[in-house]
């Protein structure tokens, strides 16, 4: 990995074409105002980034992963619109929209792209906020999601040589997808940290879930209680996340950024701030330069609070990213927050910040029995780590 190689940035106005259309919570304009906040903060300039879009990906490519059942009946629908529920496609959550097959096409050859300039050395980190879409199965379209970008990445990766890729899930979701795509495979290490599946789609991502047989201890899930904020919820990121991947030792890591975690998302229950997903960006973004000698891809995924979140949060992550920070403190751009009083009629955030002071206090604490949190962590660092050479009771 040399220095001087830059980050590689997905971004092309044809990446909007991911929509369900109107009313959907999957609307591209979370796409659009990110991008545009990064832009309107001086992000995605200089010679370090590299902003670049990305052509479909092929039906050979999308089949690593996929059916070519299901391929072809993405196709079917993205060309004449009707709805096919064996596959997933045409559900509340799933709407047939036109050119759906090239738009999702689109988005994994985005996150595949990046992946092997990564590892190739030919980008540092990569980001592609249009991906994460990690509840695709092999077989159906699941919630909002149609092809599993982060999923075909990964085995992009496998097939290019890479021993072991990390992947790290902070989406409200449990990434249900990508863990049944590597469930049986010991090279890949799936870590989840999402709300409860008792409270939650897709209702998984138990504790005990850990990986099929020869690959025990390579799926990781820490359901945590709804009402989870700042607190808890970076508490679990720590007590878990940095102790697998580095006992995993992975060549490349993959993180999931879904931004559904915080107070405002209107499909979730957690009760993060975007100071708190900041921290969580940082953390992983240092653990990747720590485990993986920076290679590091970092995808989108949910977040349904259009104007008040997604933007400052992925902007954030840009920002982490290309190693330009953002201070929290900083000013919205006028230009950024007069766009948003023609679109939708109101005043936009005007800072980087929530304000909050996301502190948390470390596993190595102490344990309290009585914590919903504790217990949750508890149960998936007995569940897991003995699997992984570790020990469950001490940092």
């Amino acid at each position: 990995m040399t220095s001087s190689a830059p980050v590689r940035v997905v971004w092309s106005r044809e990446m909007l074409a991911y929509d369900f259309g109107h009313g959907h919570p999957m609307t591209s304009e979370r796409l659009d105002l990110t991008i545009r906040l990064a832009e309107a903060l001086g992000l995605l300039v200089g010679d370090d980034v590299e902003l670049v879009g990305a052509e479909m990906a092929s039906d050979a490519l999308l089949q690593t992963v996929h059916t070519p059942a299901y391929v072809a009946a993405v196709h079917a629908a993205s060309t004449d619109g009707t709805p096919d529920p064996v596959f997933g496609l045409g559900t509340s959550d799933d709407p047939v929209f036109p050119d759906m097959h090239e738009a999702s096409a689109r988005v994994v050859q985005g996150s595949v792209d990046s992946a092997l300039a990564v590892w190739e050395g030919r980008a540092l980190h990569a980001v592609n906020v249009t991906g994460g879409l990690h509840h695709a199965m092999p077989a159906s379209a699941s919630g909002f999601c149609v092809y599993n970008d982060a999923a075909v990445a990964i085995r992009a990766l496998l097939e290019a040589g890479v021993q072991r890729v990390a992947y790290v899930d902070i989406d409200a979701h449990h990434g249900d997808g990508v863990q049944t795509v590597f469930w049986d495979d010991p090279r890949v290490l799936t870590v989840s940290v999402h709300e409860t599946g008792q409270a939650l789609f897709p209702g998984t991502g138990h504790a005990r879930e850990t990986g099929g047989p020869g690959a025990e201890g390579t799926a990781v899930n820490v359901a945590l209680p709804s009402g989870t904020g700042d607190a808890g919820w970076l508490r679990a990121l720590d007590a878990v996340v940095p102790a697998v991947v580095r006992a995993f030792d992975p060549d490349v890591l993959v993180t999931q950024h879904g931004c559904d975690t915080h107070l405002l998302d209107p499909l979730t229950h957690l009760r993060v701030s975007v100071d708190g997903q900041v921290l969580a960006a940082h953390l992983l973004h240092d653990l990747a330069h720590e485990v993986a000698d920076g290679r590091w891809v970092a995808l989108g995924g949910g977040g349904y609070a259009v104007v008040d979140v997604v933007p400052r949060s992925w902007t954030h992550l840009l920002g982490i990213a290309t190693h330009h920070p953002v201070d929290p403190g900083t000013q919205i751009p006028d230009e950024w927050r007069s766009l948003v009083r023609e679109r939708y009629g109101r005043l936009g955030p005007d800072l980087m910040t929530d304000g909050r002071d996301a502190r948390f206090s470390p596993w190595s604490s102490g344990y309290d029995p009585g914590n919903d949190v504790d217990r949750s962590i508890r149960a998936t660092r007995a569940a897991v780590f003995p699997s992984l050479g570790l020990d469950p009771d001490h940092d």
